[in-house]
């Protein structure tokens, strides 16, 4: 998980750094928090369990 959200997270950063710019932090975390939670909770989070359910749900790997 911490391969797929680490860059994520960094480019985030990245693209709303530039657009806060002289916000203070508790502003810059408040608009990068609810955009990191929903990204991870109904995107990133469902494809990877989706793409490793035969590693966490100890099934066998189907063939693709």
């Amino acid at each position: 998980m911490l391969l797929v959200i680490y860059p994520f997270v960094t480019a985030i950063l990245y693209v709303l750094m530039p657009l806060t710019e002289g916000w203070p932090i508790w502003a810059r975390t408040a608009l990068l928090a609810p955009i990191m939670v929903l990204s991870i909770v109904y995107g990133i989070a469902p494809a990877i369990q989706k793409h490793f359910a035969w590693f966490i749900l100890r099934q066998p790997r189907l063939a693709a």
